[in-house]
């Protein structure tokens, strides 16, 4: 469900906004907020609640690894879009699980007129490490419908 209402998605965003996530904020267009419910370093897989504002959303992104490694997407609150290089855009809603392999070039946001939240789950793996690429363009992210 679209959710473009701040208060009413805050209801339905059950594991917090959390923080402005401005250590990332160079590879997002538009706002996004970061939330861990897991701590780095001291649990053996990473999860945090990542939201984006309505039209947020990140630079296409690789999550390198040797072995294992990649990303879940655990969709939770409000609409947002997943893509992988090549391959058509994926409509994301409350319930939705997207499993990225790692070595796969994505990106992934919400939709112009709702707020979205997903938890992110770091995958364990073998010399693991994220490049961040380019920005979705304009042209292609307001062509997605």
């Amino acid at each position: 469900m679209k959710i473009i209402d701040k208060q009413e998605f805050d209801r339905q965003n059950v594991f917090g906004l959390g923080a402005e996530n401005s250590a990332y904020a160079r590879y997002f267009i538009g706002n996004s907020y970061l939330n861990p419910l897991t701590e780095a370093g001291k649990c053996a897989v990473f999860l945090a609640n990542v939201t984006f504002e309505p039209g947020c959303r990140n630079n296409w992104h690789i999550h390198h690894a040797k072995s294992g490694g990649g990303q879940l997407l655990i969709c939770t609150a409000g609409e947002g879009w997943y893509q992988e290089e090549g391959k058509p855009a994926v409509s994301l809603t409350p319930g939705t699980v997207i499993t990225i392999p790692a070595n796969v070039k994505h990106w992934h946001g919400a939709k112009k007129d709702s707020w979205f939240s997903h938890i992110a789950v770091e995958v364990p793996g073998e010399e693991t490490a994220n490049e961040w690429l380019e920005p979705v363009s304009a042209d292609q992210y307001d062509g997605l419908e």
